[in-house]
């Protein structure tokens, strides 16, 4: 989930790419960026809430692609039908549990990712209960485990709950792309949206991404400020962010304050906006201030 820039979102991807951050030259004064770990990251769904969540959103996906044509091609998955992308996902599912259960200690080989090519004329009646399998193993791994449990991950630091709720929003992220390559409308709790978008900004806060990926670091200027503000939820459920990226590291707050450019949609589609699954300006969104700084912030966090 980790592509082109810091905010992660497909594990395979992240899997794939290698990343694990090289250790910065360090020195007496200095930290390896690389250091910061996600460990120290707070979720706001409980750790059996994020296992019950793989297997719910497993299960939301399955009713959506039931009698589906799975050749549909997935526009927000370049290259794969609907059919494809179910594989991806039990397959990144099937990955994971085999790290939680074996505590491995460094990345597992690709034997749970087939060539996607020789699955183009896939089955939902044989997909539906695979997938329903591979969610219910990943859950139990994940329970039997504990959130604490240390295990390799892509991000320094991490234990079990990196893989729960990781992958929590990478099954939802993904049963949009099929949802909305299906012409149905996609809508998700909005506990579980928050939280999504909370990781999101998490993850791409981690100074690991600058010694991965150096350009972001052209993201960073004097008044580059974005907020992202939630239309449809109740004012304690407090669904703005406010990414600031006017010191020497990427940073986030939730919070209620102005900024150089804001985007006002509802919950969901900020969710989908973020994850680029939707164009900025679409139905129901509204940016105000400096729209080009909102451009290349998007461009930067392309996943393509």
């Amino acid at each position: 989930m980790i592509e082109s820039y810091p905010y992660v979102r497909d594990i395979t991807a992240v899997r794939r790419r290698g990343f694990e951050a090289a250790p910065a030259a360090a020195g007496p004064d200095r930290v390896p960026v690389s250091a910061a770990v996600y460990r120290d990251v707070m979720t706001s769904l409980g750790f059996d809430r994020l296992c019950s969540e793989i297997v719910a959103q497993t299960d939301l996906l399955r009713c959506r692609v039931e009698g589906a044509d799975l050749s549909v091609p997935v526009p927000s998955c370049p290259g794969w039908n609907v059919g494809q992308l179910l594989r991806h996902v039990g397959g990144a599912q099937r990955w994971a549990e085999e790290i939680v259960r074996t505590r491995a200690a460094e990345p597992l080989p690709d034997e749970h990712f087939p060539d996607l090519a020789a699955h183009t004329h896939e089955d939902p009646a044989v997909l539906g209960p695979w997938l329903a399998e591979g969610a219910t193993r990943l859950a139990d791994a994940l329970r039997c485990a504990g959130p604490g449990a240390p295990l390799w991950t892509p991000v320094p630091g991490g234990t079990a709950e990196f893989y729960a709720r990781r992958f929590t929003h990478e099954t939802v992220v993904h049963r949009a792309d099929a949802t909305l390559a299906l012409g149905a409308e996609f809508v998700v709790d909005e506990q579980v949206a928050l939280d999504a978008l909370d990781e999101w900004m998490e993850l791409g806060s981690l100074p690991m991404h600058f010694e991965v990926h150096p350009w972001t670091r052209e993201l960073l200027g004097p008044g580059r400020t974005l907020h992202f503000h939630a239309t449809d939820t109740a004012p304690e459920a407090a669904a703005e962010w406010l990414v600031d990226l006017t010191g020497d590291a990427i940073v986030w707050r939730r919070a209620h304050e102005k900024a150089a450019v804001a985007v006002r949609a509802p919950l969901t589609e900020l969710l989908l906006i973020v994850y680029k699954r939707r164009p900025a300006r679409g139905k129901g969104v509204d940016i105000h201030g400096d729209a080009g700084l909102l451009d290349f912030w998007l461009e930067r966090v392309d996943f393509g």
